[in-house]
């Protein structure tokens, strides 16, 4: 629903502006655009394939209970033959019909096969099941490169409206320091050097914008929405109650959830099973068989006999393969190997998610640590700047000190908007590191 809904915003703006190319902006959550891209992202389309790829595996694995049915059916002429004695002397020519046919079926369904096919639909479901895993993790990746996008895309508009008001107000003090001068009470120097604190402001707002028209056109690509959207973060984002659970809480719900640790799971499922395959080599195979044949002429006979021969059976088969007992040590050793690392890499994956669950929550609470002091700096910064911009308007501060207290009311500002968005990008981090995101 809002995946209808954010589409059917985006075609409501191109028709009111006349059909235009480009789609305008658009304010869209970062649930929505997690919607979005799960239709229409190019780089997890694949995946999902590769999941309906791995399904079919099932089905095909399961024909392996089905029985075999075999028929053939040929037309030949059949040469004359001769007869002669042992030493290949007295030869006589033996005339033999020369119309010859053969038409066979043979059925024979498979009763036990050391569980060889059983072994075989389990494998490919475990494969289904990592390739959903898979599927899993690219579509986490996926997410969480678009919320970095997203979340800079904010910080950077709020880091433009920092420095437009940073902009503003020093056009102010220069219009203030040029009447000054008329007045003779300030010095061209003076404004000079503020004209210069102006031009880097506004290089600093050109890049600035030039980092957003780059995002947007990440985070748009890579979630598949229509060329030309232009993304205006939602501006309740920061003002969502984030919870604040220990690190148990957030270890419990990673060793549950985390796609990373779950392939790995898959992983060691899959070698054992293909363990288990390699074993029902050594198992005989048991069938039922049936069959008809009709073959003509009888050639077995001297003279051949110019008639067809047909007849049936049915029966138990038993197939045994003597050579697996010595040939199949060396494949069953290697997936034993091959076993043994697979749960090796879980503990490994296993070992990775611990320490980034660990880290990520002690940089989420970090983040609101670092809020509270970027929330004094801007107070003082500002409180700095009035006091320094009072003493400058009475003559008794210089130049210097009214570029050092701007500069620090700027680095002060954009240092609190980082911090704002640190927070909701350290428990995104969180959320896809335990896989919740």
């Amino acid at each position: 629903m809002n995946n209808l809904r954010l589409l059917t915003g985006l075609l409501s703006l191109v028709l009111s502006s006349g059909g235009a190319c480009a789609y305008g902006q658009s304010v869209i959550t970062l649930e929505e655009i997690f919607e979005t891209a799960e239709t229409n992202s190019a780089r997890l389309r694949p995946s999902i394939t590769a999941m309906t790829e791995a399904e079919r595996e099932i089905s095909v694995a399961r024909s392996g209970r089905l029985p075999d049915i075999n028929a053939s059916f040929s037309l030949s002429y059949i040469g004359d033959g001769f007869t002669a004695k042992r030493d290949f002397s007295d030869c006589q020519k033996a005339p033999i019909p020369h119309f010859g046919n053969a038409l066979s079926v043979s059925i024979t369904q498979p009763i036990f096969t050391g569980g060889a096919v059983t072994s075989a639909i389990e494998l490919a479901k475990l494969k289904s099941t990592a390739a959903r895993y898979a599927a899993d993790f690219q579509r986490d990746n996926i997410r969480f490169q678009l919320t970095g996008f997203y979340l800079d895309i904010y910080k950077y508009n709020n880091l433009r409206g920092v420095v437009e008001g940073n902009i503003s107000a020093a056009q102010k003090v220069l219009q203030e320091m040029r009447a000054r001068y008329e007045q003779g009470t300030a010095l061209q120097n003076d404004i000079t050097r503020y004209e210069l604190l102006v031009s880097n402001l506004e290089l600093q707002l050109v890049k600035i914008n030039n980092t957003i028209d780059i995002l947007n056109t990440n985070l748009v690509t890579t979630a598949g929405l229509p060329a030309g959207t232009v993304i205006v973060p939602d501006s309740t984002i920061l003002t969502r109650s984030l919870p604040k659970n220990g690190t148990a809480w957030w270890q419990d719900e990673a060793e549950e959830n985390s796609p990373s640790l779950s392939l790995a799971r898959s992983g060691v499922e899959i070698s054992r099973k293909a363990e288990a395959l390699v074993r029902s080599e050594r198992l005989p195979k048991i069938g039922l068989q049936a069959g008809w044949s009709i073959d003509g002429p009888i050639l077995v006979e001297v003279p051949p006999i110019n008639r067809n021969l047909s007849y049936w059976y049915v029966g138990v088969g038993l197939d045994y393969n003597i050579s697996s007992l010595y040939k199949s040590n060396k494949a069953l050793s290697k997936s034993q190997v091959a076993t043994r690392k697979a749960l090796e890499q879980l503990e490994a994956t296993r070992e990775e998610v611990i320490l980034a669950v660990n880290a990520d929550y002690v940089r989420y609470l970090e983040a609101y640590e670092e809020l509270k002091t970027r929330q004094k700096s801007v107070e003082l910064a500002e409180r700095n700047y009035h006091t320094t911009s009072t003493r400058y308007s009475a003559d008794m501060a210089l130049i210097t000190d009214m570029l050092d207290a701007a500069n620090s009311r700027l680095d002060a500002e954009e240092q609190l908007v980082n911090a704002r968005i640190n927070i909701i990008y350290y428990y995104y981090k969180l959320l896809f590191t335990t896989g919740k995101i």
